[in-house]
């Protein structure tokens, strides 16, 4: 690749740019899939590019396409645009403006790599051969946002694409880090809805009634013994409950416990042992105490799956741009998941992590993503939008 020595330089001077995009999407956070004033910005930014634009019908999604007219791979590159439903308490000068509403995770980060990175493939398109498509996406969290892009047509825009890839921004990681690995990279994300059903009464006498807390209390303690023993250590899963309804005051036995948690699994086989675990385990308790118990389990995103060869070209393509010490192979998947998971199911590719650590800060202590103080070190997206760029230049010129 021959412009691989300048394309971090070209990046780094695009950085100012980056930089401002960034702080104008962070300061105007948006939830969902309906984030006009996003849409916005990716639009003006992209705007005399030259590229071919589309807005999104189920979603405020943008899509370009760099086309060079010339026979070639199809490439696409992936941001995700949406905030977090939390309120930011991070003391930037840049700091969200809508209460309850905080770019904790960095979508705002990746938006402004991937216009810089269409900036920079526009500067080099005379080397480029096919097309790059570029995904911006939003409802990453949690609301299926890449599901409904691939249902209009993302994946077929400008012909079936070849390869795709996507960066997500890390603080737990030492800045300009890039870290990947092939294979499962994330985890699936299940939600689960257990509710017991008992028989309320008075509080001092609970042999006249039918206590559902105990009951809920058991099936909680039941699922953490449940994953010790029924799952493979080596292909593992998590269950966590993290809100648990009962009752309205001291003196009165309700009728009604409500559970609400998450299901994590590395595999779609442990994923589905670990539902049907808890459906035998929910009922069979419920059945114990002489109460009854449903379990609804509102199924999340899939495993996220790196194609094991894209993933080690990747690296190598990190390489070459950023240097041996700037690349990791990752030993283990990381629990969280992402709707990205959807792409991969359909093309090959693969995610890689950018360490963004503060300055001055461990990596180790850093507010990680989803923290209502997470920030981020704006010089790292330097190399976020020269991998996006170098990506796209390395598949089109024939290295894999």
């Amino acid at each position: 690749m021959n412009t691989s020595s300048t394309l971090l330089v070209e990046a780094l001077a695009l950085l100012p740019e980056t930089v401002s995009l960034r702080r104008e999407i962070h300061a105007r956070p948006e939830l969902g899939l309906d984030l006009p004033m996003t849409q916005t910005s990716i639009l003006t930014a992209l705007d005399g590019l030259g590229f071919t634009v589309t807005t999104g019908n189920l979603l405020s999604s943008v899509t370009a396409v760099l086309d060079t007219g010339r026979p070639g791979p199809i490439v696409l590159l992936r941001a995700d645009m949406d905030a977090l439903p939390m309120s930011e308490e991070t003391g930037l000068d840049f700091a969200s403006t809508r209460e309850g509403a905080m770019h904790a995770c960095g979508h705002d980060a990746h938006v402004a790599m991937l216009v810089g990175a269409a900036q920079l493939l526009r500067a080099h398109a005379s080397e480029l051969d096919g097309r790059v498509v570029f995904m911006f996406q939003p409802g990453e969290e949690g609301d299926h946002g890449a599901r409904f892009m691939i249902e209009e047509g993302v994946l077929d825009i400008a012909g079936r694409v070849d390869l795709a890839f996507a960066i997500h921004q890390s603080p737990s990681l030492p800045s300009g880090l890039v870290a990947t690995k092939g294979g499962t990279l994330l985890a699936s994300a299940d939600e689960i809805f257990i509710d017991v059903v008992g028989r309320g009464g008075h509080a001092s006498m609970p042999f006249q009634a039918l206590d559902p807390i105990p009951v809920a209390c058991e099936i909680v303690l039941a699922i953490q013994s449940m994953i010790t023993r029924k799952v493979d250590v080596f292909d593992p899963a998590v269950v966590t409950i993290a809100h648990v309804t009962a009752g309205t005051t001291s003196n009165v036995i309700p009728e009604r416990a409500s559970i609400h948690g998450t299901v994590r699994a590395v595999s779609a086989r442990t994923r589905q042992l670990v539902h049907e675990e808890l459906s035998r385990l929910v009922n069979g308790i419920a059945a114990a105490h002489g109460a009854s118990a449903t379990l609804r389990i509102e199924w999340g995103f899939p495993v996220t799956v790196n194609d094991v060869t894209t993933a080690d070209w990747v690296r190598e393509v990190a390489n070459e741009l950023l240097g041996t010490d700037n690349v990791m192979e990752m030993r283990n998947p990381v629990m969280g998941a992402e709707d990205f998971s959807y792409v991969l199911e359909n093309v090959a590719g693969a995610m890689a992590f950018l360490g963004t650590c503060p300055e001055g800060v461990q990596f180790t202590n850093a507010a990680p993503n989803h923290s209502n103080r997470m920030v981020l070190n704006e010089a790292a997206m330097a190399s976020g939008v020269a991998l996006y760029a170098g990506v796209a230049l390395a598949r089109s010129a024939g290295i894999t």
